[in-house]
Parts: C-alpha cells; structure tokens; sequence
C-alpha cells in the first residue's frame, strides 16, 4: 500500500465520519483512529482542562458618582476578521507533519499572499516520515492569508491557507 492510498482512505474516513478503520493484507496492517474516537476514550479526570485566568477585581469609586461602570467597549475588527473570514475557503493539512512554503531553502515559496491559485496546483509541501509530500489546492481563488510558519509542524485537517473563491 503506497502513500496515495493512505492518504485516500484517511479522506474518506474524514468525510464518512468513521471513528476508526482497520484494515490488513497479508502481513500489512493499518489502523486509522480518527480524533474524535481517541478523544472518547479519553477518561473524564484525564481530559485537558482549560483555565481561564480569573477576572481582575473591579476598582471600587470613591467619588461620589454613583453611575453603573461602563462595559468595555467592543473591538469591532475582530467581528469583522471572523465575518471575512468565513467567506474564505480554507486549504487544510491532509496529513501530520512539518510544513514548508517551498521545495529548499534556496528555492521560491510555491505561493504568497495575493497570487491567484488554480485547482491542483502545489501549494506546499509537508514532511511526514522523511517522505516529502507535494500538496496540492482543490479550490481556486487568490490566497489571502498563509496561517502556518515554514517549517512548522501541522496537524490532520489544519487550515494552511485562506483563499478567496474566483
């Protein structure tokens, strides 16, 4: 079984919504666990928990105003970016690994921010096993926003890219 057929199954697991796949040829046998399965069996007490550091305490007024404190005020780009930003479709990791804007240092990235990107065009490439893999758009539009750092580890299913549709 090569990477290709790996890299299929992985797909279709994704969008079957299978939990895990087993599956054996000969003296070749693979396991795929999706997060979620792994997650599940995770015991309550063991599952991370995030902490929200406690909220300052309110400074009390010694004037004589007995008016309610203001609420803070709304930062109304960062509704704006989250409204642009679903609009976008998103170019994801298909696999774990590190990820690399070009084929070598010396080498031009594949693509930037502002370059129109066609459907099968190599975008970047990600390291996973010592085997380089070339990965390429299912979409078409113009990149916007390149989300990972070169040579940074990526995650399954990772958004790398912000494109917006042609």
């Amino acid at each position: 079984m090569d990477l290709k057929e790996i890299q299929e199954l992985i797909k279709m697991m994704s969008k079957s919504g299978l939990a895990e796949l087993k599956l054996k040829r000969g003296d070749f046998e693979l396991v795929l666990k999706s997060e979620a399965s792994i997650r599940d069996r995770i015991p309550a007490q063991l599952a991370p928990i995030s902490a929200l550091p406690a909220a300052p305490p309110t400074p009390v007024s010694t004037s004589g105003s007995t008016s309610a404190p203001e609420p803070p005020a709304a930062t109304p780009f960062i509704g704006n970016e989250a409204k642009a930003a679903s609009s976008y479709l998103e170019i994801k990791s298909p696999m774990v690994g590190t990820f690399y804007r070009s084929a070598s240092p010396d080498k031009p990235p594949y693509i930037k921010v502002g370059d129109a990107v066609k459907n099968g065009q190599v975008v970047c490439m990600i390291e996973a096993m010592k085997l380089f893999n070339e990965i390429e758009s299912e979409i078409e539009g113009v990149i916007v926003k390149i989300l990972v750092e070169d040579a940074a580890p990526v995650e399954y299913d990772q958004v790398l890219f912000l494109v917006e549709p042609a």
